[in-house]
Order: C-alpha cells, then structure tokens, then sequence
C-alpha cells in the first residue's frame, strides 16, 4: 500500500506539473460552457485499444483504461496548440517536479505535433534506498490550434503505458457533424 501511495503522489505531481505547464491552464481562456463556441466545436477522437472504455472525469478531464481501472489522462487546452512543450522540457519538468522520485528516461519521441515521454519513477526510500519501480507516460499532443495533456494514471502497467502512448499519439479532431 505505502508503493502505491509513493507512485500516486508522484504522478498527481507529474500531472499538475504538466495542467501547469506555462501557458497550458486552461481556466480563465475557457469559453464558458453556454458560449457558441463551446456548443459547436468539433469532436476529439482519442483512438482506444481494444476493451478499453473511457469516461470524462468530474475535473472534466478525459480518462480511458481498462474496464473498471483508467489508466490514461487527456486534458486539452484549447487554443494553445503552440505552446506545446519539447521532448526535452517534458522531461526537464519531470525530472524537477520529481524530487522524491528516482527518475529514469525510457524512451523519448518527437514530432512537429507531439512530443511523447515515458519514464520509470521509483520513490527515494528515507533510508537511502529506492522503492518499487513503476512506468509512466508524459505528452502533449498538438491538433490544429489546441493542446492536448497526456499522462498515466497511477497502477498503469508498461503494456498500459506502451497502448497510452499510442493512443495519445493517435489523438485527432474531427469535424463537426451537421445536426
């Protein structure tokens, strides 16, 4: 129970680190949830793999897992598509949001549109050791002129976080259906 705990403080950092990445709070540029902007935007199709389901999450957030088990996030930033952080600043806010956290860089990829990270995070034991390892997905997608925030959730698998990595590098608007 004390890993999962370790694991779970470190993504929610990780995940805060990425919603306050500089440029990416979506708070007071959000159109209003009456707004005409808001009711005709287009839809976003987040590619799933097989048996998974997804769900928008109270914080509006988008989750999708497993049944039963979400295990990756999706936030979108409206309108900040240019903002969209490098590899290399993924992983320097990793690294620096990580403190506690032993930090270890598995792959990195990057194009002009994403820009995808996955780590291991093993929690720094008070007596010098390290915890159990655990891997996770930092990215950031852009589509057209709006950003997209990918991470894993807590108790994501390297096979969770191998199909999270494809799925957020699948991310895609579509065009608004006529009524």
């Amino acid at each position: 129970m004390r890993r999962a705990r370790h694991i779970a403080s470190g993504v929610v950092l990780a995940l805060s680190m990425l919603s306050g990445c500089k440029g990416c709070d979506g708070g007071k540029d959000s159109p209003d949830a009456s707004s005409p902007e808001q009711t005709s935007r287009s839809g976003v199709k987040v590619p799933l793999p097989e048996g998974w389901s997804a769900q928008v999450a109270p914080d509006d957030s988008f989750q999708a897992g497993p049944p039963g088990r979400p295990v990756l996030r999706v936030d979108l930033r409206r309108g900040k598509g240019e903002e969209m952080p490098s590899v290399e600043d993924l992983a320097d806010r990793v690294r620096s949001e990580s403190k506690n956290f032993e930090v270890s860089l598995d792959q990195e990829e990057e194009k002009d549109t994403y820009a995808l990270l996955r780590v291991t995070l093993a929690p720094k034991q008070g007596d010098g050791g390290i915890g159990a390892a655990a891997p996770a997905l930092f990215g950031a997608r852009r589509v057209g002129n709006d950003l997209f925030l990918c991470a894993t959730l807590p108790g994501a698998t390297p096979e969770d976080v191998r199909l999270a990595t494809e799925a957020c590098r699948e991310i895609e608007v579509q065009a608004a259906q006529p009524r």
